[in-house]
């Protein structure tokens, strides 16, 4: 066989292989949300739900706990992540790309240097500080630290640092503010960009534990991330494997939806920077 014929032949099965083993989790998981509970746990596998229970799954994970709370805080919580980081970040790699000013290398590798800090280390001081504020569970607590973060700040720069400078001369030329020129003429070319940093910031925010659960203590303020815990913490009660499987399915439907409608836009930038790399 020619090594042509091979790879054609190779690659699509390790694809296949690789979508297989992917795949495989998330189809546990939205079956079983569907499953009668004894199912789930059965050898072998149950590949389809023998007793389909149609909704019942999902009207007991709302029932023991609330779901649908967890699931607005989340998508507050997420949403706001992405606006702030989106523009706030669009706007710092704008002023860092194409402006020149003192001390403006130093400003933007001190910026750059805070992504190598673990945030496991700034939990502690950071929930000081947001305590002496007033903020403990609550939503400016639980949203507020944050919302903005050097890697949208980077992204942005690599990007922005593409524009044409003839481009933004001629807008000045004619007159256009600088805060006009970035809401008409930059936000407009760094679109594709701008979608795929909203992306990777929704999929942070979205599945965030570590910081909702250090800030919140009432349970209708929680993440669905720490929410999902509700169902299999086994010192409370028997694990509820059915709900935990359903609120799961809930919890993933959002990220499901969104790189079917963008994906598009992540692929492309993903594989520009990888060219550009």
């Amino acid at each position: 066989m020619r090594p042509d014929a091979r790879s054609r032949f190779f690659l699509p099965l390790v694809a296949l292989l690789a979508a297989i083993v992917f795949a495989f989790p998330i189809w546990f998981m939205v079956s079983s949300a569907f499953k009668a509970e004894e199912e789930i746990q059965a050898i072998p596998i149950h590949w389809l739900p023998h007793q389909f229970q149609w909704f019942a799954r999902f009207r007991e994970a709302a029932n023991y706990a609330p779901l649908w709370h967890y699931f607005f805080n989340s998508t507050v919580y997420a949403l706001v992540h992405v606006g702030v980081t989106v523009f706030f970040g669009a706007l710092a790699g704008f002023g860092f790309a194409k402006y020149r000013f003192p001390g403006r290398t130093l400003l933007f590798f001190f910026v750059i240097s805070t992504v190598m800090i673990p945030f496991q280390i700034l939990v502690v001081p950071l929930f000081i500080e947001v305590k002496s504020f007033g903020w403990a569970n609550s939503y400016p607590g639980l949203i507020i630290p944050g919302m903005m973060n050097a890697f949208g700040v980077f992204v942005m720069r690599q990007y922005a640092s593409d524009l044409p400078d003839e481009l933004l001369e001629a807008a000045r030329v004619d007159g256009a503010g600088e805060f006009h020129i970035f809401l008409r003429i930059v936000l407009p070319l760094l679109f594709p960009a701008l979608t795929s940093l909203a992306i990777i910031v929704f999929i942070w925010a979205w599945g965030a534990f570590l910081w909702p659960l250090v800030i919140i203590q009432d349970r209708e303020l929680n993440v669905l991330a720490v929410g999902l815990t509700n169902y299999t913490v086994p010192y409370q009660h028997a694990p509820m494997w059915g709900a935990a499987m359903a609120a799961s399915t809930v919890a993933t439907v959002p990220i499901a939806c969104l790189f079917v409608f963008f994906q598009r836009y992540f692929i492309k930038r993903l594989t520009a920077a990888a060219v550009k790399g």
